[in-house]
């Protein structure tokens, strides 16, 4: 499914807004490191946006590793330094027109490369990292958006741990596109806590740094994700079909 199209630019390009906003009151010190964003309601009314534009782009950010998210409790502005640059964002415009099937050939190249090599190299504190991403995946599998959140972080944290950042740049900028799209249709997803196994599965291979399993259960897990999300994708596809097909027969009324 192409990316590009009016909806899409202008989603991404209200994305982006909140995205920068957001940033620049951290980069001024408006929001500081372990502050607690303020709540949904208030906070789009300071900024004079909607309240799902702000969703979207509090999602970005806390995907891009930004903002943490913690389930029940709310978002903070992470601790340390800042972890989503200007370039990614930068390519992230121009990557409009690409399909599903272009960007989980990308992912298969690379992350099952990274995979195997955050078993060899990762450290106790990628472990960590990984762990608490997999815990939040079990506590909002029946919160689709939010799971999605560490989902993307958990795939992050694998890319940090490689130890190559060249290739973890790559995967951040994969990571920021992905999350945009997905967004959109996790919401009908099937089984997440499917998802949520395979990614325990993961951690645990990188954890025993056993490279050979953890390479296999990435390739074995994003054939899986490639396939739920085409099932996403026809559901969107089919509700809207239907729900354009209700307005013709009102109009008709």
């Amino acid at each position: 499914m192409a990316m590009n199209g009016p909806n899409h630019n202008h989603d991404a390009h209200l994305t982006m807004q909140v995205v920068n906003h957001i940033r620049k009151l951290i980069e001024n010190g408006t929001l500081r490191p372990g502050d607690k964003i303020p709540p949904e309601r208030e906070f789009a009314q300071k900024l004079k946006i909607s309240r799902a534009s702000l969703r979207a782009g509090i999602g970005h950010l806390a995907a891009m590793g930004v903002l943490n998210v913690r389930h029940g409790v709310g978002t903070f502005v992470a601790v340390g330094p800042p972890a989503l640059g200007g370039v990614s964002l930068d390519i992230l415009r121009a990557l409009h027109g690409y399909t599903s099937a272009q960007m989980f050939e990308a992912r298969r190249i690379l992350e099952s490369n990274l995979a195997a090599l955050a078993a060899e190299r990762g450290r106790e504190e990628h472990f960590t990292a990984l762990a608490e991403e997999v815990t939040e995946m079990y506590a909002t599998f029946h919160e689709p958006q939010e799971y999605l959140i560490h989902d993307m972080r958990f795939h992050r944290t694998i890319a940090e741990a490689s130890g190559n950042p060249i290739l973890a740049v790559l995967m951040e900028t994969i990571t920021a596109a992905l999350y945009d799209e997905r967004r959109k249709t996790v919401e009908r997803s099937q089984d997440l806590r499917q998802s949520a196994e395979i990614h325990r599965a993961l951690y645990r291979a990188i954890r025993s740094r056993n490279a050979k399993e953890a390479r296999a259960i990435m390739e074995q897990h994003l054939e899986l994700a490639e396939s739920a999300q085409r099932s996403e994708q026809a559901l969107a596809k089919e509700e809207k079909r239907l729900s354009a097909k209700k307005k013709s027969r009102r109009a008709r009324a």
